[in-house]
């Protein structure tokens, strides 16, 4: 079973080479790495490069896109593994196992199309802050909160080509996702470390904080709306969340200053 792994990549240099090299460094060989590249203007097309000569495995292109959502989609149209993943330039594989675990996974579960683990959240440094466990799943939990962790979700390529990213969604894409394929069924749940996220000032989660809140609450609304049910209760949590989020961004720009 070949698995394909799409980096989405703008100007990512600082971080990008350890993305890369997590994923090539992976147990499983037969796997194949697709880096789009929104045509950086930075020294990620240096470490591309360089990296692609050292492993064929590495595949890559780089030119404008109109987002991250045709970005992913162009790196699934792309894919020729059985299985599709998404990592980052900022993020990388938190051990070098991870890739043979979802693997083994999926084919213990050929009727599962989706599956999902535990995500580890990094400073800039690479440092571990905490592990945030996989949450209990059931679609109407998915509907009131995105308790999927996109990094650490794979989904099987012949799914992704019938249901592709919203290219009209800019920071939101992967929650429109999850409650499209949570419709088909749950998907499968790993308990262990699938993705270790980047978190700091630079990144697009934290400069969009706002934006992407905003944008998923939009999602959750048009879901529900479809299932007729009442919006007040997302509403509510909307504002309380936005509260939060803000909070939690602050606390991450004045640790990324102090480092």
């Amino acid at each position: 079973m070949k698995v394909s792994i799409v980096t989405v990549n703008l100007n990512g240099g600082p971080f990008l080479r350890e993305a890369l090299t997590s994923v090539l460094a992976q147990d499983y060989r037969d796997l194949e790495l697709i880096v789009i590249d929104g045509g950086s203007s930075d020294d990620s097309l240096d470490i591309i490069s360089t990296t692609s000569e050292g492993d064929r495995r590495l595949r890559w292109l780089s030119q404008p896109d109109s987002g991250i959502a045709d970005a992913m989609n162009r790196g699934v149209s792309l894919a020729t593994g059985e299985i599709v993943g998404f990592l980052h330039s900022d993020d990388r594989y938190p051990a070098n196992d991870v890739i043979s675990s979802v693997v083994k996974a999926f084919q213990a579960n050929p009727d599962k199309s989706w599956l999902s683990g535990a995500l580890i959240l990094i400073n800039q440094r690479g440092e571990p802050l905490r592990t945030l466990p996989v949450r209990r799943y059931s679609w109407s939990r998915l509907l009131r909160a995105n308790i999927l962790f996109h990094p650490a979700t794979f989904v099987r390529t012949a799914v992704l080509l019938d249901h592709p990213f919203d290219t009209g969604l800019r920071l939101a894409m992967d929650y429109d996702l999850w409650l499209r394929l949570g419709l088909r069924g749950a998907p499968l749940l790993l308990p262990q470390p699938l993705a270790a996220f980047r978190v700091h000032a630079g990144s697009c989660s934290v400069q969009s904080a706002d934006a992407a809140q905003a944008e998923e609450f939009a999602i959750r609304c048009r879901f529900l709306r479809a299932q007729g049910k009442s919006l007040i209760a997302s509403r509510l949590q909307y504002v309380v969340k936005r509260l939060l989020n803000r909070y939690i961004v602050h606390a991450i720009q004045r640790e990324s200053m102090r480092g």
